[in-house]
C-alpha cells in the first residue's frame, strides 16, 4: 500500500512539472498578430516579450511632415493586458487580430497633450494702426492663428496606443481667426491740423468729413496716435490748473454757455479731447488750447458713432 501510494504521488508530480513545459513550447497560430504585431509561430515567452517592447515604443506627433512630439506611454500611464492577449492569441484561428485592452490615465493625457499646444499654438496677430502718414489710416495686416485641438489629438493618441506598429500621428489643428481685421477694424479717427479738418473712417473707408478748429500755435492739437478713453453727454467744463490762460476762471455747468458744448470725447493725450464748442465761429481755424472743437450737431453725431478705444490719429 505504501509503495502505491508513493508512485500515484510520483505520477502526479511528473504530470504538474511537465503541462508547464507543454505550454512553454506550444507556439501560437500562424499568421496571429497581437496589437499589429505579427507573434505567429512563437512562444509564449518571446510574443509577450516582442507585444511590450512595441507597445513601449513613443506615439510620434508630426506636423506637415515634421515631427513635433513624442509621447511616452509611461508618461501617461498606459497599461496593457499583453499577457492576457497572448493568452487569447493562443485559441484563436489563424491570420487572427488580437486587440490589447489598454488603459491610460486621463488626467496625464490631457496635461501631455496641453503641454504638445503649448509648444505648438500660435495666437492671431490683429490688424494694427500704423497711422495716417497721408492723411488715410495705414494698417499693418493681420495675420490668422493656430491652435491644437486638444480633444481630438487626445482621442488620437489613445486610438493609436493599442497599435504596436506605433503609425505617426498627424496633430490635429484648427485656424484661429484674428479678432480684427483691416477690413473689419472698426472706426478710426484722423484729425488734419493743416485743413482743420476731422475725417471719420471705417477702415480704409472714408465715412465722413467735418471742419473742426484744432490748437493755436502756442497750444498746439499733440500729434500722434491718441485713443478715446472717455465719453461723457452735457459736461461740466473745469478750467485747467495746469495752463495760466485759465487762471481765475471757474467751472461751468452742462447749458449754452460750455464751452464743450453738448459732448466730450476725452482723449490719452493730457488734457486734450473731442467736443462741440459755444464759440462756432472758431471752427475752420487754429483757435484751441489744443482740443477739436466741432460743431455741436457735428460732435453729436460723432458721439454716437465712435467707442471707446477708437484711435485718433493727429497729423
Amino acid at each position: 500500500m505504501i509503495r502505491t501510494v508513493a508512485a500515484v504521488v510520483v505520477a502526479a508530480f511528473a504530470a504538474f512539472v511537465a503541462a508547464p513545459a507543454a505550454e512553454r513550447t506550444q507556439t501560437l497560430p500562424l499568421r496571429v498578430s497581437v496589437a499589429g504585431v505579427r507573434v505567429g509561430g512563437l512562444t509564449a515567452e518571446p510574443a509577450r516579450a516582442r507585444v511590450e517592447s512595441a507597445l513601449a515604443h513613443p506615439v510620434s506627433i508630426v506636423s506637415r511632415g515634421r515631427a513635433v512630439a513624442r509621447i511616452d506611454p509611461d508618461t501617461i500611464g498606459a497599461s496593457a493586458d499583453v499577457a492576457g492577449a497572448i493568452a487569447a492569441a493562443f485559441t484563436a484561428t489563424p491570420g487572427s487580430r488580437i486587440a490589447v485592452p489598454l488603459r491610460v490615465s486621463a488626467r496625464r493625457l490631457d496635461h501631455a497633450v496641453a503641454a504638445v499646444a503649448r509648444r505648438f499654438d500660435r495666437a492671431a496677430v490683429p490688424a494694427r494702426l500704423l497711422g495716417a502718414p497721408n492723411g488715410v489710416p495705414q494698417f499693418r495686416a493681420a495675420r490668422p492663428g493656430i491652435a491644437v485641438r486638444r480633444r481630438a489629438a487626445a482621442a488620437s493618441i489613445l486610438a493609436a496606443l493599442p497599435d504596436g506598429t506605433r503609425p505617426p500621428l498627424q496633430l490635429p489643428t484648427r485656424r484661429v481667426a484674428p479678432v480684427k481685421t483691416v477690413a473689419r477694424f472698426g472706426p478710426v479717427i484722423v484729425v488734419d491740423r493743416g485743413h482743420n479738418e476731422l475725417r471719420l473712417y471705417d477702415g480704409r473707408r472714408l465715412v465722413r468729413r467735418f471742419p473742426v478748429a484744432t490748437g493755436q500755435a502756442i497750444y498746439p492739437t499733440p500729434a500722434g496716435t491718441w485713443h478715446i478713453v472717455v465719453k461723457q453727454r452735457d459736461p461740466w467744463w473745469y478750467p485747467p490748473t495746469y495752463d495760466s490762460w485759465a487762471k481765475g476762471l471757474k467751472p461751468v455747468p452742462p447749458g449754452p454757455g460750455n464751452p464743450l458744448g453738448t459732448r466730450w470725447m476725452g482723449l490719452d493725450a493730457p488734457g486734450v479731447g473731442i467736443h462741440g464748442t459755444d464759440e462756432p465761429s472758431s471752427i475752420g481755424y487754429s483757435a484751441s488750447h489744443g482740443c477739436i472743437r466741432m460743431q455741436v450737431p457735428d460732435a453729436e453725431w460723432l458721439f454716437d458713432h465712435v467707442t471707446i478705444g477708437v484711435p485718433v490719429v493727429v497729423v
